[in-house]
């Protein structure tokens, strides 16, 4: 009587553990979702250019081009005769998905060279639209501006990029 009195307990003790068990541990599912959009791109369309600049043989200055407007101003020795020659901001086009912003990086340095040992430093970038555009209809113009830097004496000729003047835009 004994045994089965043991037996009965150890089966009820069974019983009850698998029991308990059972409902220690729950499953549940979801799903998975992605969209695609179309990859953000910029492609230049005309490039940075400062047109006829003059300066002095004793000081040197700046010529600031504006992104936004495109026109330019000069600091110091530097003068900037009425034939202007071609001045135009960098215009790119910016397509990508309509309706998403978009941030725009600009590289701190440039330099633009005659391709002699005459060199001249590109600095203060500035955007238009600054810091973020938005692709109204799937795409925007962006225009880049600069401020180049004019040594005192500056060898006359025509310079152009030694470096690349890179401009980076990505998805907010």
């Amino acid at each position: 009587m004994k045994k089965i009195k043991h037996i009965l307990t150890a089966t009820a003790l069974i019983m009850v553990a698998a029991t308990t068990g059972s409902y220690a541990q729950a499953t549940a599912t979801a799903s998975a979702t992605g969209n695609i959009i179309t990859p953000i791109t910029i492609s230049l369309v005309t490039s940075m250019n400062f047109g006829n600049i003059a300066v002095s043989p004793t000081s040197g200055g700046t010529v600031v081009l504006s992104a936004s407007a495109g026109t330019r101003t000069s600091t110091g020795g530097v003068t900037l005769p009425a034939t202007a020659g071609t001045v135009t901001a960098a215009n790119f086009t910016v397509s990508g998905a309509s309706g998403y912003t978009y941030a725009i990086t600009l590289p701190s340095s440039a330099t633009i060279s005659d391709g002699s040992s005459h060199t001249m430093a590109l600095g203060t970038f500035t955007s238009y639209p600054s810091g973020t555009g938005v692709l109204t209809g799937g795409s925007q113009t962006l225009k880049v501006g600069a401020t180049l830097t004019v040594s005192a004496a500056q060898a006359p000729n025509a310079y152009t990029n030694s470096t690349a003047v890179p401009v980076t835009v990505n998805y907010n």
